[in-house]
């Protein structure tokens, strides 16, 4: 599975962090780190990381293909 943060709407919530810590890096006072393609083993984490993003900034699967047209 592959994901896309939309970089420019992540507020730095952190809420992907505390559900995927293999997925998403939140260090310091920098933008949100990510691994674009997510290992089997994580992706339930990361949906719901991405359902509780408070500001939707977090696409998968699916989403990532329909939002590269």
């Amino acid at each position: 599975m592959r994901i896309v943060v939309d970089l420019t709407r992540c507020q730095a919530y952190a809420q992907c962090v505390f559900l995927a810590p293999e997925v998403f890096e939140l260090p310091g006072e920098e933008a949100l780190l990510y691994r674009p393609t997510v290992p089997d083993e994580q992706v339930e984490r990361v949906r719901q990381a991405a359902a509780a993003c408070p500001v939707q900034a977090i696409l998968v699967g699916e989403e990532v293909s329909a939002g590269a047209g």
